[in-house]
């Protein structure tokens, strides 16, 4: 069945708005999921902030040289997934590649996506996941910042239990 002009320039305006609010996004070719597997992969990306969108290939092309985003060849065959994501793409990525390898082979394959208006292909897939997600990136800054002062509590610490030993030490000598 034909999808009609009005549709289509409706889908290409809901990609051009989800690029548009999304930090960037992940691509996958699918194959026989069922239901049951589409609607826990969509559970697991709305969890992670982020929406799931079956898309038609050229459409989708369209709207990314629309943009100036060179698309490799190869990235956009078969059935594909975009997942847009609204906070973290590393951690999205992650989900992803880890969703993929619970399935059975070729059920999903993760394609690439989108990270800092660059789109990263299937190589770079793994790379992107094991970025530090946000959350582990902010507890890393926090412990940078702390450590100092955690330091010199310690030595401010240290100091007064040696005067306190010494007092302690004279006191029963007494």
């Amino acid at each position: 069945m034909a999808i009609t002009r009005a549709h289509k320039e409706e889908m290409v305006a809901e990609y051009h708005r989800q690029i548009d609010e999304s930090t960037g996004f992940v691509m996958a070719e699918y194959n026989a999921l069922s239901v049951p597997q589409m609607q826990d992969l969509r559970r697991q990306t709305r969890q992670a902030e982020g929406e799931v969108f079956v898309i038609k290939n050229t459409l989708f092309r369209l709207v990314l040289e629309e943009r100036d985003l060179a698309v490799p060849e190869g990235l956009m065959t078969g059935s594909m997934i975009v997942a847009f994501c609204h906070k973290d793409v590393p951690s999205l990525a992650k989900l992803f590649r880890n969703a993929a390898r619970n399935f059975e082979a070729d059920r999903l394959v993760v394609r690439g996506g989108l990270l800092e208006g660059r789109i990263f292909g299937q190589d770079e897939v793994v790379a992107v996941s094991n970025l530090p997600t946000r959350e582990e990136l902010l507890s890393m800054v926090l412990r940078t910042i702390n450590a100092p002062a955690t330091q010199t509590a310690g030595v401010v610490a240290s100091g007064i239990r040696q005067v306190l030993n010494v007092v302690k030490a004279y006191a029963d000598k007494l």
